[in-house]
């Protein structure tokens, strides 16, 4: 974990998590020891979970990491993005245009880990920092 995730809040693959990926459990565990809250949107749990899924883990899980609800500002602030970033659209960039409000929301610094960094830069700029995992 880079140094910024010590001084804000990130967002993680909650998909890396459910699959007992160690570098994402690593980064995660290294963010609660300093003190740094771990968010996840709502959206993004239901986006991970597919296939057969131990309910038990994920509620643990989700017990180590704060869940964010999406408001009514981050769908106004969503729909920005989208139309800011070329006029993107549908389900492809719907989850990723409201989890990025999210992290606009969020106290700088934010980190956002992903495996689709592109999609993120035309969405955020760099009003976020992107991390590739």
């Amino acid at each position: 974990m880079g140094p910024a995730c010590h001084h804000g809040k990130f967002a993680c693959r909650v998909s890396l998590l459910l699959r007992d990926d160690r570098p994402m459990i690593t980064r995660i565990e290294a963010a609660r020891r300093v003190g740094v809250p771990v968010l996840v949107s709502a959206l993004t749990v239901v986006e991970a979970v597919y296939g057969k899924m131990d309910s038990a883990r994920l509620h643990w899980l989700l017990s180590r990491l704060q869940v964010q609800d999406v408001t009514r500002a981050d769908s106004i602030t969503a729909v920005q993005l989208l139309s800011d970033a070329g006029g993107l659209h549908g389900h492809k960039y719907a989850i990723d245009a409201l989890v990025a409000a999210m992290a606009l929301r969020s106290p700088a610094p934010a980190l956002v880990l992903t495996s689709d960094r592109d999609d993120w830069s035309r969405l955020c700029g760099d009003r976020v920092q992107i991390k590739d995992v």
